[in-house]
């Protein structure tokens, strides 16, 4: 496991701007233009590397409240809805506030150790609010040591699928690497690299691998779908998580939708990756391999998700938003996510 000295030194190196200056003059008959080139992608976009790591990233550890609040639709016939609940881990002390709502039972999820809320509606309850309330003090994330079997991150999802276009494409990107970390970093910096954060058009958002192949966009779970995919491939083990980011430059608001992450094993450990942020914020592509900051509350893991009672769209893709099934069709709720920094 990384030690703590070794983890600053390496932040340290990391963030402090690398600029090299060439001067460029252009003559005109009254005016001398001195043009400063800055060589990093950082400077390139206008970014100082320390003020974009204090922006997005908290170190060490990070107390919070957290809201899950949701409103059911109107109801004309019953309907069942299912809740994902948070809960500790190594790296989160959750301590949850009992949610007051009638029917509301644990369902036990058969593959992760996901924690799960359920209830059935009737139309009457339609207009309905619950609210989850959690207080957490999350650790930052580095490598850590695993005994868990390797064998199940080695094994498709339906919308991860394991094929020759991925093995080729992950061959072609860790050519000449000989290390699994080696490996890993050249999948990272190819996924980051080739895909680009876009929410436009349809197709993104439901962690589709072979989508984000062919369109090379998409938001992060389909970056880190792709990743997996391209490091299952290989037989680099792989697995993805869904939470929320909670802000790092201000104490308290709403929070406007999910964040998922992955993590791959190396060595006898789990390594955690950020690459749809890393894409986002090209300073910080050093830090998100081998890193998941303390700013984050982490709800489920996995993907094709199995428990009972089920929905009839069974297994479940991910689940972060709540589930309300009417007449065995998803129907939305209205979400709302919030935050305060306790620290």
């Amino acid at each position: 496991m990384l030690s703590e000295g070794s983890n600053k030194e390496k932040r340290a190196l990391a963030w402090k701007p690398r600029f090299v200056k060439h001067l460029v003059v252009m003559k005109s008959p009254r005016l001398f233009v001195v043009v400063c080139l800055l060589t990093t992608a950082a400077a390139a976009r206008g970014g100082d590397p320390d003020a974009v790591f204090a922006r997005e990233i908290k170190t060490g550890a990070d107390t919070f409240e957290f809201k899950y609040h949701l409103k059911v639709p109107p109801l004309t016939n019953s309907a069942r809805l299912w809740i994902p609940a948070a809960h500790s881990d190594l790296f989160q002390a959750v301590e949850a506030t009992p949610v007051s709502f009638p029917g509301l039972n644990a369902v036990a999820e058969r593959d992760y150790g996901n924690r799960i809320l359920f209830t059935e509606l009737k139309p009457d309850e339609g207009g309905k609010t619950i609210e989850a309330s959690y207080q957490v003090t999350r650790k930052e994330k580095t490598p850590y040591p695993t005994a868990d079997d390797p064998t199940p991150y080695l094994k498709p999802d339906r919308l991860v699928p394991l094929n020759e276009t991925f093995a080729t494409l992950a061959r072609s990107a860790t050519a000449g690497k000989t290390t699994i970390m080696e490996k890993a970093r050249a999948l990272y910096d190819h996924t980051r690299t080739r895909m680009k954060y876009d929410k436009s058009g349809t197709g993104w958002g439901h962690g589709d691998a072979q989508f984000a192949c062919d369109a090379r966009t998409g938001n992060c779970t389909d970056f880190h779908a792709y990743f997996i995919a391209l490091a299952r491939s290989i037989g680099i083990p792989a697995r993805f998580a869904i939470g929320f980011t909670i802000p790092a430059d201000k104490d308290e608001g709403l929070i406007a939708g999910y964040h998922c992450w992955a993590e791959f094993m190396a060595d006898g450990r789990w390594v955690p990756v950020d690459i749809s942020e890393a894409s986002k914020n090209p300073e910080l592509a050093d830090y998100y391999f081998g890193h998941h900051p303390a700013n984050r509350f982490e709800f489920t893991q996995g993907r094709d998700l199995r428990f009972e009672p089920a929905p009839a769209e069974s297994p479940v893709n991910f689940l972060i938003y709540p589930l309300l099934e009417v007449n065995g069709s998803i129907v939305k709720t209205e979400n709302e996510f919030s935050f305060r920094r306790l620290n």
